[in-house]
């Protein structure tokens, strides 16, 4: 009901910022919480951040709180993850993903997007 395509991505620096972006097609962004998660080499999948549908509430991982900011734009069906202070650690694949707003911002999401690369080099 909803796709997702991620961008943004790319290799930066130790200390530096970069901007992921999700843009929405299909059912109107407000419908859905949306999050963004992020896979590194041989490890599980991490949820590092959600907002509800309304941008009321968030939520952030530990490892990424105080760094990162995520945001959304229901008129413009955005969503986006200001990374700052990044790390090497921060290196994943990262995804963009959506639920219904019926459920809570626990639930498990089930539209995703086919995630972009970054890169942090020391």
């Amino acid at each position: 009901q909803v796709q997702l395509v991620e961008s943004g991505g790319g290799l930066v620096q130790a200390g530096g910022s970069l901007r992921l972006s999700c843009a929405a097609s299909g059912r109107t962004l407000s419908r859905y919480h949306m999050g963004w998660f992020r896979q590194a080499p041989g490890k599980e999948r991490e949820r590092i951040a959600t907002i509800s549908w309304s941008g009321g509430s968030t939520y952030y991982a530990d490892s990424v709180k105080g760094r990162f900011t995520i945001s959304r734009d229901n008129a413009k069906n955005t969503v986006n993850l200001q990374m700052d202070s990044l790390k090497p650690e921060d290196t994943a694949v990262y995804y963009c993903a959506a639920v219904s707003s019926l459920f809570s911002l626990s639930a498990e999401f089930d539209y995703w997007g086919q995630g972009t690369q970054v890169t942090v080099s020391s």
